[in-house]
């Protein structure tokens, strides 16, 4: 099980930090029981040492995103949102939205049979790409109409699995999103002490297909 949180200037902080949180707590805790563990990191589209988030945090890279053939290609792509309704033309979700590199990245990864999940306004990137048309997913609340419009068949829930496309809407529900992958992947015990871990309790049900 191997994930990469695709970063890039003016991403949101906890969009990207809290769910590779608990992602790598899940790799940890997995690693001793089984070797279904694998790895999580942060990716960019080009080489470079980190990204600068929307509060000003900077993170660092772990490596750029690999092609969806190529052998470190992630299982799972996790796209955080930010900046978005601010339509920061220099760092921002809007911004990649714009430049038009991510949007076709995702659009790859998509086509490749990549499991993408989009925090936040990341969903907007995957409207852009074309992923959300005609799929159930959420974003923040300041974005839904654009979803909506967008082609998206928008629904009311915190974090919605729509099988190979999952997506959480404002900036905490990244940690449900997260916490819900974990279950699927490592288990419910896994997913229940790092509940523990965190200190934090799932009180969302998740809208799966046909919900």
């Amino acid at each position: 099980m191997n994930i990469d949180v695709l970063l890039y200037d003016g991403f949101d902080e906890l969009d990207g930090i809290g769910p590779y949180e608990v992602f790598d707590y899940a790799m940890d805790f997995a690693a001793e029981s089984d070797d279904r563990a694998g790895r999580v990191r942060y990716v960019a589209l080009d080489e470079r040492d980190s990204v600068t988030a929307s509060h000003g945090t900077r993170v660092g890279v772990d490596d750029v995103l690999a092609d969806p053939e190529a052998d470190d290609a992630p299982d799972l792509l996790v796209v955080p949102g930010g900046g978005w309704s601010a339509r920061d033309e220099e760092a921002s979700a809007w911004a990649e939205a714009q430049k038009g590199d991510v949007p076709r990245a995702l659009a790859a990864h998509h086509a490749g049979g990549t499991r993408i999940a989009s925090l936040c306004t990341g969903a907007m990137l995957l409207a852009e790409a074309g992923v959300t048309d005609g799929r159930r997913a959420v974003t923040h609340a300041a974005a839904i109409d654009e979803l909506r419009e967008s082609g998206a068949e928008v629904v009311d829930a915190r974090v919605v699995d729509d099988g190979d496309l999952l997506s959480a809407g404002g900036v905490t529900s990244g940690i449900d999103l997260a916490l819900y992958i974990v279950e699927q992947e490592f288990g419910p015990g896994v997913a229940a002490r790092i509940e523990t871990v965190i200190e934090y309790d799932r009180q969302h049900e998740v809208a799966g297909r046909g919900e």
